[in-house]
Formats: structure tokens, C-alpha cells, sequence
């Protein structure tokens, strides 16, 4: 799990900031004597999967280098309702101000990893690969991207800038198929690396992709698993080393019938867009009553 940098891109700092202003924790200087020390654990009020600890750990020192913040658990572990992912001591003051923004950022990408491992679940008796979408919260790309991963499923493109997806408004501002071909003649001799995709949502579509050379994917965007089995058919003769991607409105519960066509992969935009988070809570004793 990487965490954010410095500048004024630094989402750790944004997060602060707003949560403590140019006041700071007005609350917690009023009521806890600035000597006093505790040990707090941050533990899981349900099963999840773990994702963030090294943000939320960023996060404690961020508000005080003298914490000591030490990680129970490591990313993509399974935890028990009732486990430890990180323990902190120190300044009762800091790990107070710290404690909702540790949170917050711990909370959600273990959400994302705990569904991205439900989907995973799912298909994991099949060749089927699962991808994320850029469907994510802006400024939490990397690490949301980062969560799914940890609930062991994969990353689609990352931007605009690291592969090419032609979608429909793509292919209705070209305005017909058939000037395609040197579209991607084009993007080949550019952009020699990057991956090409292009979006097709009937299977006249698909069957007049599979007939152009240079694409490496074809997403079926809102096809019935029907539709999907009779693309795989198509490029099973026409061009089988072309992958075929299914997306649109993927659920828990369609995703297996899905899998079943033969599509190689599916872009589920729900793994970061459609999370709940992890119901987690930060335990805080005295230092008197630390072993």
C-alpha cells in the first residue's frame, strides 16, 4: 500500500487539515492534561479484509512523530471481529486528534478490500480475471486501487494517460466504425505500449472489431451473458488471441453467470464506487491500566 506524499496534493494533509483547522482539537486540549500518555488499539468490529494500515499509521505520525504506532496485520490479511490492526501509544492528546482521520482512511479502503475479496470469492474456481474502473473517489485513486487489489482482485488503467479505452461517446464523435482503422493505425505508431480497447454494445459491433487488426480488448458494455457467449463464439473464430471484457451494472449476484460465458475479464466499478465501510473503532485505555 503506498501512501500519499507531500505538497499540496498530499491527501493526508487535506484530511487534517479540515478535521483540525488552524484551532486544532479544541476539544481534547480542554479535557485531557497535556502529560498524559495512552495505548490505544484500533480493532475490527467485523470480519474484513485489511487495507490502509500504513495510511492510518502515516496519519498518527503525521499529528505527532513521537507516537509510537506499530501495524498487528498486513494488507489483503483476513481479520476476526474483534482483531487488532494497529496498536498506538503515546500523547493521549495526539492519538485523539489523529483518531477520526486514521480512521476514516482505514475504514473505507478496508471496505473496498473486503468486497473486492467477495467478488473475488465468487469466481475463484474460474479463469476469470476481476478489474477495478476509474470510477473512484477523486484524489484516493492509487490508494482505492491499492485496496482492490489487496481483496485480490486487479487493476484496470490507472488514467487517460496509461492505456486506450474507446468508448461510445469516443465512437459516436467518429461517427462510424469503419474509420476506425486508422484511428488505431494511428494510437499504434504514438503509443507503441499501450494497450488498445475499444467498446462494442451489439454483436454486429463485436463482429466488425474482430475483424480489424491492432486491438488487443473489446469491452461488451451491457450485454446479457447470452449476447456475451455468442462474442466469445465470434472470436473464437475470427480472433482468439483478441481478450473480451464484460462491464456494465456487474452484481454479486450476476457476476458468476457472467463468468460462465468465457469472457476473459470484468470491470466491476461497484469494488470502489458502492462501499461500505469497515466498521471499525479505535480502544483507548489510561496509562495506568497499560501492562
Amino acid at each position: 500500500m503506498s501512501t500519499p506524499g507531500s505538497g499540496e496534493n498530499d491527501i493526508i494533509q487535506i484530511a487534517l487539515k479540515e478535521d483540525l483547522g488552524e484551532a486544532g482539537d479544541v476539544t481534547t486540549k480542554a479535557f485531557i492534561p497535556s502529560d498524559s500518555k495512552s495505548h490505544g488499539r484500533i480493532v475490527a468490529r467485523s470480519r474484513c479484509i485489511v487495507s490502509g494500515v500504513s495510511v492510518a499509521r502515516e496519519v498518527f505520525l503525521r499529528v505527532d512523530p513521537n507516537l509510537e504506532v506499530t501495524p498487528r496485520c498486513s494488507e489483503g490479511d483476513c481479520l476476526e471481529e474483534g482483531g487488532t490492526l494497529i496498536e498506538v501509544s503515546g500523547s493521549t492528546r495526539s492519538i485523539l486528534s489523529a483518531e477520526r482521520t486514521a480512521l476514516n482512511f482505514l475504514a473505507h479502503l478496508c471496505g473496498i478490500a473486503t468486497l473486492s475479496r467477495r467478488y473475488a470469492d465468487v469466481v475463484r474456481d474460474t479463469k476469470v480475471r476481476l478489474l477495478d474502473t476509474r470510477k473512484t473517489t477523486p484524489g484516493w485513486r492509487q490508494l482505492e486501487k491499492d485496496a482492490v487489489k489487496a481483496g485480490g482482485c486487479v487493476n484496470h488503467r490507472m488514467g487517460l494517460y496509461d492505456a486506450v479505452l474507446v468508448k461510445d461517446n469516443h465512437l459516436a464523435a467518429l461517427g462510424d466504425l469503419v474509420l476506425l482503422p486508422p484511428v488505431i493505425t494511428l494510437i499504434r505508431a504514438e503509443n507503441p505500449e499501450l494497450a488498445i480497447e475499444i467498446e462494442a454494445d451489439t454483436l454486429e459491433q463485436v463482429e466488425q472489431l474482430l475483424g480489424m487488426s491492432g486491438i488487443d480488448v473489446i469491452l461488451l458494455d451491457n450485454m446479457a451473458p447470452e449476447m456475451m457467449r455468442r462474442a466469445v463464439e465470434l472470436r473464437a473464430r475470427m480472433a482468439p488471441n483478441v481478450l473480451l471484457e464484460a462491464s456494465g451494472g456487474v452484481t454479486l449476484e450476476s457476476l458468476r453467470s457472467i463468468a460462465e460465458t468465457g469472457v476473459d475479464r470484468v470491470s466491476v466499478g461497484a469494488l470502489t464506487h458502492s462501499v461500505s465501510n469497515a466498521d471499525l473503532s479505535l480502544d483507548l485505555v489510561s496509562a495506568d491500566h497499560v501492562s
